[in-house]
């Protein structure tokens, strides 16, 4: 579909958040007639409203309930489920619904290079990104990376931004980096990425999806258009993931952290290995790798594999994993204070996320999860807790879901609190010289904060408030 098909198609978008805005600007720009709908007020949206609106869409505010019958295109944002009432509306009268991803890919002029999974995509993401740039490329980071600050002295990638904003912007000689979500893939029709990574899969969004097998499908749909020339990159150790790889049509490319692959990415003894038609490059030792945590290592392999499958050079890949410290809310250290090392990982969601990460850090912990449970099993983080945590602080409106569980599997050095705040302020006062506290919720955050990038900033914040008074006591001890 070209870009001009666009013009003046009738266009209702759902939800006026970050997605909803840059669809809403994206087809104005492209002379579409849009039509916004938000159960919310005008002043609970803020300054958005004025921008769409001075794009020249129009707004529908205090309810999203669309009018079906007057529109040629419904594109829900994703939080939207498939359930809502105009979704269904829509679909009985024949009404296209396409998901912001499918939008825009019909109007981009370039490749884009997708990863989904439930974990690690934008670490991945990110990787291949600056993986693209180190090679030279005008490169576009884009999608569910919102928010995400890159840690990195090599290359230069565009973003973050809304996948449809990067499809809006960038010219044929770019290439887009994309992290995708379930949501996204719901509503694809042509959506075809020269190459597509599934990291892997695990129980999330069960509170949304019927079971993991209708998630799993989901997920597999990021590979549902490619042909024989693209190629997919799929993790091999994880069962669920290594099952789609064997029923795809485009090239498949394995990575795996336990045994070599006969085409992807591997490891053998500390390097890190690529195979591509017969040919393998070393791109770095396991020790080069400044990124903590197994799951890391795979997530190096998956950009390593996607990037070297693009046409990047093993030395711009060795380049970027050589510098690349990680991103904003996954497992960053926001300060070391009397001897405590303070980490944000808001953006762990979910259980596995939670568990590989308490993993990945050595040292006795204070751990602060809790949040929005989306249908987890939460005996999995239980067990981390009992091998690693010190103490944990639950907050959030499923703390009783956690504190629960963990009672029945024995574990009881757990406490709860109101706010994130006292939350900080409790771990402060266990912590111990060596110790790490940290920010791992294995939970949503909807329920306290408007997003995990809100959370982690709050914690943040909170974090170097205390490094701040207690350099202004040293200070005023000196």
């Amino acid at each position: 579909m070209d870009a001009s098909d666009f013009r003046g198609k009738r266009v209702a978008v759902i939800g006026l958040g970050r997605t909803g805005v840059a669809v809403a600007e994206a087809l104005c720009a492209l002379s579409a007639h849009v039509q916004i709908y938000d159960c919310k007020s005008r002043e609970s949206l803020g300054d958005v409203t004025d921008r769409v609106q001075s794009a020249g869409a129009e707004l529908h505010l205090g309810s999203d309930e669309v009018d079906v019958e007057n529109i040629d295109l419904l594109i829900p944002s994703p939080g939207v489920p498939r359930t809502h009432p105009s979704l269904l509306k829509a679909l009985n009268a024949g009404v296209e619904i396409i998901s912001e991803i499918e939008l825009a890919y019909r109007i981009a002029r370039c490749p884009i290079i997708a990863v989904t999974g439930t974990n690690g995509k934008t670490t991945t993401t990110v990787l291949t990104g600056l993986m693209l740039a180190a090679d030279g490329r005008k490169t576009y980071v884009a999608g569910n990376v919102a928010g995400a600050r890159v840690q990195s002295d090599v290359g230069i990638c565009e973003g973050p931004m809304p996948l449809v904003t990067a499809a809006a912007k960038a010219d044929s000689d770019s290439v887009i980096v994309a992290e995708v979500s379930t949501f996204q893939l719901e509503w694809i029709k042509s959506f075809r990425p020269t190459v597509a990574a599934l990291l892997n899969i695990s129980c999330d969004h069960l509170d949304r999806h019927a079971d993991l097998r209708e998630y799993a499908a989901l997920k597999a749909r990021i590979f549902e258009n490619q042909k024989p020339n693209d190629c997919a990159v799929v993790n091999a150790d994880n069962t669920l993931t290594a099952e789609i790889s064997r029923s795809l049509q485009s090239r498949v490319l394995l990575f795996s952290r336990v045994r070599e692959v006969a085409e992807g990415s591997f490891l053998r003894g500390d390097s890190l290995v690529v195979r591509l038609e017969g040919r393998e490059e070393v791109i770095c030792s396991r020790a080069e790798i400044l990124i903590p945590g197994a799951h890391n290592l795979e997530n190096v392999l998956a950009a390593s594999c996607a990037a070297v499958a693009f046409g990047v050079s093993p030395i711009s890949a060795a380049r970027a994993v050589r510098s690349f410290r990680g991103v904003e809310h996954r497992l960053e250290t926001v300060a070391v204070i009397d001897g405590v090392r303070y980490v944000n990982n808001s953006m762990c969601t979910n259980v596995e996320a939670a568990v590989r990460s308490t993993e990945a850090i050595e040292a006795p912990q204070i751990v602060i999860a809790g949040g929005k449970d989306k249908g987890s099993d939460f005996g999995p983080l239980v067990e981390a807790f009992k091998r690693k945590a010190k103490h944990v602080i639950l907050i959030g409106a499923d703390a009783d879901v956690i504190m629960n569980a963990a009672r029945r599997a024995g574990f009881e050095r757990m406490s709860q609190a109101p706010t994130l705040e006292d939350a900080v302020a409790q771990a402060r006062s266990l912590a111990e010289p060596g110790d790490v506290v940290i920010l791992n919720p294995a939970c949503a955050s909807f329920d306290m904060f408007e997003s995990f990038e809100h959370r982690g900033k709050v914690f943040r914040d909170i974090v170097l408030s205390y490094k701040e008074s207690t350099c202004c006591r040293k200070q005023c001890s000196d």
